[in-house]
């Protein structure tokens, strides 16, 4: 732990480096963060203490760059740090935890859950799948598809996503 008002080991700060960039690696596989943001987070990055070739050179590209070459240059900027993609599912996945999290927390409503794909979610354990029975394909079909009330659905919704966030974490942390 750094004391407070010192400035922190430069190997402290590279780990957390590493950390933050491993966790935009899970979130750009789980289709969480867009291309033309990466220069920005490359330019994090190398602020957090992470120097890599492609790294520098792809935290100066701008917002507009193409965005197969700034995926190309994010991807191997990670090789070069060591930090492998996860694995497309087991990022879906750990993006479902986040979800659930956020919905726990009140950072989203019940009903922002079925503006996405998250009922095709492949999934493992029993919580993840508590939880995914639970998202409709859209709100409008809530009765139909779930034969839930909007309330009662609410409910289990929150408890499932409880569940699911306080169960054991899955695979590599994302």
């Amino acid at each position: 732990m750094t004391p407070v008002g010192t400035t922190p080991e430069p190997e402290t700060s590279m780990q957390s480096g590493l950390t933050t960039l491993g966790e935009v690696a899970c979130r750009y596989q789980a289709d969480e963060i867009r291309p033309e943001d990466l220069p920005m987070i490359a330019a994090e990055a190398l602020a957090a203490g992470l120097d890599t070739p492609t790294l520098c050179e792809l935290a100066g590209w701008p917002r507009n760059a193409n965005t197969h070459d700034i995926r190309n240059a994010f991807e191997q900027a990670l090789s070069e740090s060591g930090i492998e993609l996860p694995d497309p599912g087991l990022a879906r996945r750990h993006a479902l935890r986040r979800l659930a999290a956020r919905l726990v927390n009140g950072e989203i409503a019940p009903a922002d859950l079925a503006t996405d794909d998250w009922w095709e979610t492949e999934v493992e354990t029993v919580e993840e799948r508590s939880f995914v029975r639970l998202i409709p394909q859209c709100v409008c079909c809530l009765e139909y598809t779930l034969r839930l009330d909007q309330q009662t659905w609410a409910a289990e919704l929150r408890i499932a996503a409880l569940a699911l966030t306080s169960s054991p974490p899955i695979g590599p942390g994302c």
